[in-house]
């Protein structure tokens, strides 16, 4: 966790038992997808995706489909080059439905050559046997103006 982020939504005032643990379930997905991405690991990556999802990375290339996402990720992932780290934070959580939340995170590109970020929404639904899965995604560079 990046200690100068913002503070975050994650768990509101009042918050039921249940939605803790969606949030900290929500947050295990996200650590995980800093994980694969860190160790370049194309298939745990795809596991945390919906069949249906739909995916739009940092450069507007939209990916309709678990088999356009696939396609993609292992084309591009395991040959990626970046000389630094890549840190995603849960920024906020904004429960739609118990089963749909919208998750906004925090990406972060540490490089020699200074920090890139991008500011990914996550829609993620919980599945029938508990695990919540990215269902929609879409990153946005962030430009410094």
């Amino acid at each position: 966790m990046n200690p100068e982020a913002a503070p975050t939504e994650v768990v509101p005032a009042g918050a039921e038992s249940a939605d803790i643990e969606a949030i900290k379930a929500i947050e295990h997905v996200v650590a995980t997808v800093e994980r694969t991405q860190r160790a370049k690991d194309a298939e745990g990556f795809l596991a945390l995706f919906h069949p249906d999802a739909l995916w739009t990375t940092a450069h507007g290339k939209v990916l309709p489909g678990l088999d356009a996402i696939a396609a993609f990720t292992r084309a591009v992932l395991p040959d990626a080059a970046w000389d630094g780290d890549v840190t995603y934070e849960v920024a906020h959580t904004r429960f739609l439905r118990p089963d749909v939340a919208a998750v906004k995170v925090r990406q972060v590109y540490h490089s020699a050559e200074g920090d890139t970020e991008g500011t990914p929404l996550y829609v993620m639904t919980r599945q029938d046997d508990g695990r919540w899965l990215l269902h929609v995604g879409q990153n946005t560079e962030v430009r410094m103006v």
